[in-house]
């Protein structure tokens, strides 16, 4: 997905990992100039730490909602 589409349509996930993809593009140009391969692998780096947090955030509300669905004390007076 292109940055653009991704930042129309999709989720944040969607445009992190589009950003991501432009930047290594870039960084793999044999002209990139110094300062710019410089700025944009920090940036890359960035991109896949808040990936990361943004995936252990999914992963742990997953599981505290499967936790909390099937935890649910029963109250058989209720029937």
């Amino acid at each position: 997905m292109k940055v653009e589409a991704a930042v129309a349509e999709g989720t944040r996930r969607d445009e992190l990992v589009a950003m991501r993809a432009r930047i290594a593009k870039a960084i793999d140009d044999p002209g990139i100039r110094g300062a710019d391969l410089a700025a944009l692998s920090r940036r890359l780096m960035e991109i896949g730490k808040e990936l990361e947090a943004y995936d252990a955030r999914a992963s742990e509300e997953a599981s505290e909602s499967a936790a909390a669905a099937t935890d649910q004390p029963f109250d058989a007076s209720a029937i």
